[in-house]
């Protein structure tokens, strides 16, 4: 049973009003078809700084949140090419989950496509979507079918929120697909 979930939306864009979140509705709504009875928190949007990013899960995990999904950040743009987007959220979770599962997908250019991540914090489980909507509606519905068959099961959880993620990719083969522990 979930009693409390934080959504945390990432991104300079989000907090510049330069993009709208239309993830967290669409995120809500799949949490409330999952289990009705919890209250659901969105939290003001975080920038992409790994600082930032680690200080707002740990005060919601402190909060005794049974749920964190971060949007936003998976991609590690920046990493490969200068102009391309910030990406922290991937990092500053291995930074602070010990116990996670995480899965990484790369495209034929060598380009990180994305990193999803299911940890632990405490007793806090967090997890992270991708921010494009169709990406982050897939995962979600995903990680939602995959918490209801074993809430326990991070493995399995991560397994199956990049399965769907790869399904977005429609024509496009991942190069090559990572699994972490």
């Amino acid at each position: 049973m979930l009693n409390n979930v934080v959504i945390i939306p990432t991104g300079d864009e989000l907090n510049e009003g330069i993009v709208l979140d239309t993830d967290s509705p669409m995120i809500m709504q799949e949490i409330i078809r999952l289990d009705g009875r919890c209250n659901i928190l969105r939290s003001q949007p975080v920038y992409d700084k790994e600082d930032k990013i680690i200080e707002c899960i740990k005060s919601y995990a402190a909060g005794k949140a049974d749920l964190i999904i971060i949007i936003g950040g998976s991609g590690g743009g920046h990493r490969y090419e200068k102009t391309l987007g910030k990406d922290y959220t991937h990092s500053a979770l291995d930074l602070i989950l010990k116990e996670k599962y995480s899965s990484v997908v790369y495209g034929k250019n060598g380009h990180m496509w994305s990193k999803l991540t299911c940890g632990k914090l405490g007793e806090t489980l967090v997890i992270n979507v991708p921010g494009p909507y169709d990406e982050a509606c897939a995962v979600i519905k995903a990680f939602c079918r995959a918490y209801k068959a074993d809430k326990d099961d991070l493995e399995g959880m991560n397994r199956s929120m990049m399965k769907a993620l790869i399904g977005q990719y429609g024509n496009q083969e991942p190069d090559r697909i990572i699994q972490e522990d």
